[in-house]
């Protein structure tokens, strides 16, 4: 059996489960999000928690389960908590402006980068005196805040000999010593 298939998916009070078929919609206070899930894989509700169960123990069918029981599990989180990424511009001149939901970034290029984001995603972007300026995504979707993020970090990747770049809150790059001076 496999560790994260078997374990039921709690659902918290203020969410309603909706399973119809092989589609397993889920609403929340922060949003409603929807699932397909393979044909092989059954989900049930029982007792107000959802279970994920597989009918045999082939390799594509024990894979799925445990993928499926993951999905539905940040969907539920997702609608009732939301996921929310900060991100950190480091370098001189960096800048961030947020206007509804166009994210405007200066990173050193010779023009501005406008992003225009989904609707699902709330964006934030602050910068205060002394520290670098900082971009907050919010969503209920894990998987589109994820993408996002991931769009927004290859437009300058945090480079390891000065550390410049837009890197998350909290994430330690690992830094490069350079040219040694004097060797002959």
């Amino acid at each position: 059996m496999s560790r994260i298939g078997k374990l039921p998916i709690v659902v918290p009070a203020g969410v309603t489960v909706t399973i119809s078929g092989n589609e397993v919609k889920v609403k929340g206070p922060k949003g409603e999000l929807s699932q397909t899930v393979s044909p092989e894989i059954k989900v049930e509700m029982v007792d107000g928690a959802i279970h994920v169960t597989r009918p045999n123990d082939e390799k594509q069918t024990r894979a799925l389960h445990g993928l499926y029981r993951a999905l539905i599990h940040n969907m539920v989180v997702g609608v009732s908590e939301g996921y929310k990424k900060e991100m950190e511009l480091v370098g001189v001149g960096y800048r961030a402006q947020s206007q509804g939901q166009v994210l405007e970034l200066s990173l050193g290029y010779s023009h501005a980068i406008f992003l225009r984001l989904p609707a699902e995603i709330k964006v934030e972007a602050k910068s205060e005196r002394n520290k670098n300026p900082l971009i907050i995504l919010e969503s209920c979707d894990k998987q589109l805040i994820g993408q996002v993020c991931a769009k927004i970090r290859s437009l300058r990747k945090p480079e390891p000999y000065k550390g410049k770049g837009i890197k998350f809150v909290g994430e330690v790059i690992r830094r490069k010593s350079g040219k040694s001076a004097g060797a002959k």
